[in-house]
């Protein structure tokens, strides 16, 4: 399963020609390829975010600032329009979408599309819209309120190669999940709106994210770059928040957003990152967290966060995490741990003076290194199974319910 350099090339010559022909159905210049320069067009298929029980989030991005809106129903006949409301204004005039669809079902299969139009005027007393395009119809299936099993897939540490994405998931065969997890540092920093494009959305979309939804936690290297403060709209998770907690099926989830791994004074923060004071805002929301009632009677408890507390050296942002939340998840008794950040994959059994709960890291980011964790639980007992590039399994761990 060697992913060669021309196979790479490839890909993204595909995703920059053949992704725009059947994604934004607009003609191109005959000169250079490219979208003619007043073309109103779609630069990213839907994407699903914030999945709940009863709601779906839908992302997507155009060219122009322009009014967007959600058709979706039981079937592909739709015959239902969402749009984003705030403060008695139809949002508008604007080009990242995002539209929740509300008061849906549990476990329930719906169809959508998404619509956008620009507009040739936009004064106080006269709006004239301009031209109309949408999307080829989808559909996403809800949770289920009270499933007896759920099943995900972690990526994490992809480092700005976009091919890495749908070769990794296409080694999950035709094994059904029911959302994907990306464990941080999908990019070496943060530059623009078009290295999210280019780099992440596009070859999502182009694998499941119209169809299955993602979470998406930071890494150390998100939080760097002239772009890094603009990361949170392209993206929606639980509750909208960079940490947060759900259940699916037997399954407690907590995030945790474990910022830098160096000092906040480091010189070339210039002063510019507060990291410490944000890990200790999270600990005291995590000791609630491990308290509550879906916590204490979940039959699995797990953690995704990108930095280990052990197992990765002894740099600050390691040593931070060790601090706060490993005593937390001693005392509260968490069942795993899930992480990356060390770029060497590794499965570590719980120490009785340490930390007396598994270990799961992800590897990454070079060939030979990269890792997909596919992880199922049922009522009685949770998998998990980790995978190498090569298509080898290099790590599992196997837990049965205690609650």
């Amino acid at each position: 399963m060697k992913e060669t350099s021309l196979q790479r090339r490839k890909f993204l010559g595909l995703v920059s020609k053949a992704g725009l022909l059947s994604v934004c159905r607009f003609p191109l210049s005959r000169n250079t390829g490219e979208p003619a320069e007043d073309e109103h067009v779609f630069l990213t298929q839907p994407y699903l975010q914030n999945p709940c029980f009863d709601a779906m989030t839908i992302k997507w991005i155009t060219n122009k600032p322009c009014y967007g809106w959600v058709e979706y129903g039981l079937d592909e006949n739709l015959g239902q329009k969402a749009e984003r409301i705030e403060l008695g204004l139809v949002e508008a005039n604007n080009r990242i979408h995002t539209i929740q669809l509300s008061n849906l079902k549990p476990g329930t299969t719906y169809h959508y599309k998404v619509l956008s139009k620009d507009f040739v005027k936009y004064d106080p007393y006269k709006i004239i819209y301009g031209k109309t395009i949408e999307s080829k119809v989808y559909s996403f299936t809800t949770p289920a309120e009270h499933a007896d099993s759920v099943s995900l897939l972690v990526l994490n540490d992809i480092h700005d190669r976009p091919a890495s994405i749908p070769f990794l998931m296409n080694m999950n065969g035709n094994d059904p999940y029911d959302f994907v997890f990306f464990n941080g540092d999908m990019f070496n920093y943060q530059s623009d709106e078009q290295q999210i494009i280019d780099h992440m959305l596009t070859p999502c979309t182009d694998v499941f994210a119209s169809v299955k939804p993602f979470m998406y936690i930071r890494g150390n290297h998100e939080t760097r770059g002239k772009f890094a403060r603009h990361l949170n709209d392209y993206f929606e998770n639980i509750d909208q928040a960079n940490y947060f907690s759900f259940t699916r099926g037997p399954v407690h989830f907590i995030t945790l957003d474990t910022g830098e791994d160096k000092p906040d004074d480091t010189p070339v923060y210039a002063g510019m990152c507060a990291f410490d004071d944000y890990r200790r805002q999270q600990a005291a929301w995590l000791e609630k967290q491990l308290q509550s009632r879906e916590y204490r009677k979940a039959p699995f408890r797990v953690v995704f966060m990108h930095i280990p507390p052990y197992h990765s050296g002894d740099w600050h942002g390691t040593m931070h995490c060790r601090e706060l939340f490993a005593p937390l998840f001693n005392k509260h008794k968490v069942d795993l741990v899930i992480c990356g950040h060390t770029h060497r994959w590794g499965v570590y059994e719980p120490d009785p003076a340490q930390h007396h709960f598994p270990i799961i890291i992800g590897g990454g980011p070079q060939e030979g290194k990269r890792t997909l964790i596919k992880l199922r639980a049922d009522r009685h007992q949770l998998n998990l199974s980790m995978l190498a590039d090569n298509g080898k399994e290099v790590g599992k761990y196997h837990l049965q319910a205690k609650r």
